[in-house]
């Protein structure tokens, strides 16, 4: 463990955006992986599988313990959004917050880090999670109106749910992580959010979502319709 920690040190100082690339490309595969297990022990017996019809009681294929199968596509589509987006633009989005942060406030004082974690949450956070749910739908060939869709339904409840876990992440890591390695401390990380990103958008149009959409549909009622 020592060596590949040394090892990865070594690759971070030579080539620190080659390496966050290929780390978070393999991260956010790992993720997508983690997702889709998650997704098919979670689900119920009748929902397993990737035929939404109704299973025949005489197809071996069909049954109820269906083995499990990785969709390499979807892990493809994941980890190549971690290498293509999350690597680079990552990487230089923590570098110039420091640089940008540092000109204002003293290092490690309660205005820095509070700075840090609202300019991610409220900057990087929900440009990733919409650049995500659109990457991977168009990705699987969902028409643009589908993905408009699947983005409404999707990016409420992530940006929420995520709302309530990376912005203690984030202190800790603006805190008390050393520049250099905070990108590696987000990238670990970034395996569990993975994970949880892909988890949010194979759930399709579940009942718990619909309760967070629900609020907008709400407040559309509530405004006036202008004749």
């Amino acid at each position: 463990m020592r060596r590949l920690w040394r090892w990865y040190q070594q690759c971070l100082a030579a080539h620190p955006v080659r390496t966050q690339v290929v780390s978070s490309g393999i991260l956010w595969g790992l993720g997508d992986i983690g997702a889709q297990t998650v997704t098919y022990y979670s689900a119920s017996p009748d929902r397993r599988g990737h035929d939404s019809s109704p299973p025949d009681p005489e197809d071996k294929d069909n049954k109820d313990n269906k083995e499990f199968k990785v969709d390499w596509k979807r892990v493809g589509i994941t980890s190549s959004f971690g290498f293509a987006f999350v690597g680079p633009v990552g990487h230089y989005w923590y570098e110039y917050l420091d640089r940008i942060i540092r000109r204002r406030f003293q290092p490690n004082t309660f205005k820095f880090v509070a700075s840090k974690v609202a300019a991610d949450g409220f900057l990087f956070g929900p440009l990733d999670l919409l650049l995500f749910f659109s990457y991977v739908g168009l990705g699987q060939g969902r028409s643009i109106e589908q993905v408009k869709e699947d983005v409404k339904r999707d990016f409420i409840p992530a940006l929420v749910l995520g709302g309530t876990i990376w912005p203690a992440v984030q202190i800790a890591n603006f805190r008390f992580v050393p520049v250099r390695y905070q990108l590696l401390y987000v990238n670990l990380f970034c395996l569990l959010d993975s994970c949880f990103l892909s988890w949010i958008e194979q759930q399709g149009d579940a009942s718990w979502k619909r309760w967070f959409t629900s609020f907008q549909k709400i407040e559309d009622q509530k405004v006036p319709v202008q004749e």
